[in-house]
C-alpha cells in the first residue's frame, strides 16, 4: 500500500472510530432514556443511532481495503469495495427506517399510551446537538479525503439529527400537552420518514455507479474543453467515463494533423491527462487515443 493510501486509510478510520464511540454512547443515553421515559420516538431515534454504529464499522473495515493501490488483479484499483461499503450503509438505514416506521404504525392501534417524561426530552435534545457535530467532522474529512462512504456516513450522521428534531418536538408536545400522547407515536413515524430519505440518498448514487453510470454532463463538457483547448488538438470525440468508487476514470479520442511525429502526438496526450487530472477534483486517470485528423 503506497503512502497517500495508508494516510487515507488511516484518516477515515480515525474519522470513523469517533463516530462509532459517540453513536455507541448516543445509543446508550436515548435507549435508557427513551424507555424510562416512556417515549417510543426516542426508543426509535435509539434504534437509528445504534444503526450508525454500525455503519461506522462498516467504513472502519471496508477503508483497509478499498484504499490499498492497483494490482495485476485489480487494474483499477479496490475502489469498488468502497461502494460496496456505500450501499451497506445505505441498506443498513433502509432495514431501520423500515422497522422503526412498522413499529411506530402498529403503535397507532393502541388506545392507551404512556406519557412521555421529561428525561426523554433532554435525551432527544443531546442528541441533535452531538449528531450534528459529527456530521460537519465526519462530511468535512469525507469531502477532504474524497471518500464517498465516509460522506455517506456523515448523511447517516445528519439523518439521526435531523429525526432528533421531531422527536424533541413529539415528547415536548406529549409531555406538555397529556391528552396529545399520540404525538410521539407521530414523531416515530416522522423519524422513519427521515431515516428512509437518508437511506435513498445514499443508496442511489452508489447503485448508479455499480450500472456503470458515466460522469454528469457538465463535468464531460468541462473535460472536452480542457481537451479541446491544448494545442495541436483539432477535436476531441470518443468521450467515456465510469467512477471508481469516488474516483472518475476518462478515456477520450484526440484528432491531430495526420503528419506530427509521434513523440509531438505523445506529449499532447500527456498534456491532456495532466491538465484534466489537475482542473478536475474528482478524476484519476485519463487515458488518451491519439487518431490522425483525416
Amino acid at each position: 500500500m503506497s503512502d497517500e493510501s495508508t494516510a487515507e486509510s488511516s484518516g477515515v478510520q480515525r474519522v470513523a472510530w469517533v463516530g462509532l464511540l459517540g453513536n455507541l454512547a448516543l445509543c446508550a443515553v436515548k435507549f435508557v432514556a427513551g424507555t424510562a421515559g416512556r417515549s417510543q420516538a426516542v426508543v426509535a431515534d435509539a434504534v437509528h443511532s445504534l444503526s450508525d454504529s454500525v455503519t461506522d464499522v462498516a467504513v472502519i473495515v471496508g477503508a483497509r481495503y478499498w484504499t490499498r493501490s492497483a494490482d495485476a488483479d485489480h487494474p483499477y484499483g479496490h475502489r469498488r469495495i468502497e461502494t460496496l461499503v456505500t450501499i451497506f450503509v445505505g441498506g443498513v438505514l433502509l432495514v431501520a427506517g423500515l422497522g422503526v416506521g412498522w413499529r411506530a404504525i402498529l403503535s397507532f392501534r393502541v388506545q392507551d399510551q404512556d406519557t412521555p417524561s421529561l428525561i426523554a426530552l433532554m435525551a432527544a435534545l443531546l442528541s441533535v446537538v452531538c449528531k450534528e457535530l459529527l456530521y460537519h467532522l465526519t462530511m468535512k474529512r469525507g469531502k477532504e479525503l474524497k471518500s464517498r462512504s465516509l460522506q455517506a456516513n456523515a448523511l447517516h450522521h445528519r439523518s439521526d439529527a435531523f429525526s432528533s428534531i421531531p422527536a424533541s418536538a413529539a415528547v415536548a408536545c406529549a409531555l406538555f400537552f397529556p391528552d396529545w400522547q399520540f404525538l410521539d407515536t407521530v414523531g416515530a413515524v416522522v423519524v422513519a420518514v427521515f431515516i428512509l430519505h437518508a437511506a435513498y440518498r445514499i443508496i442511489w448514487p452508489a447503485l448508479s455507479e455499480i450500472t456503470e453510470h458515466g460522469a454528469p454532463s457538465e463535468v464531460r463538457a468541462m473535460i472536452t474543453e480542457i481537451a479541446a483547448a491544448v494545442e495541436g488538438v483539432k477535436e476531441v470525440h470518443g468521450f467515456r467515463s465510469r467512477y471508481v468508487g469516488s474516483h472518475l476514470h476518462i478515456d477520450l479520442h484526440a484528432l491531430v494533423e495526420a503528419s506530427m511525429r509521434v513523440d509531438a502526438a505523445h506529449e499532447i496526450a500527456s498534456t491532456i491527462s495532466r491538465r484534466v487530472i489537475r482542473e478536475v477534483s474528482d478524476v484519476r486517470d485519463v487515458v488518451v487515443h491519439i487518431e490522425p485528423e483525416n
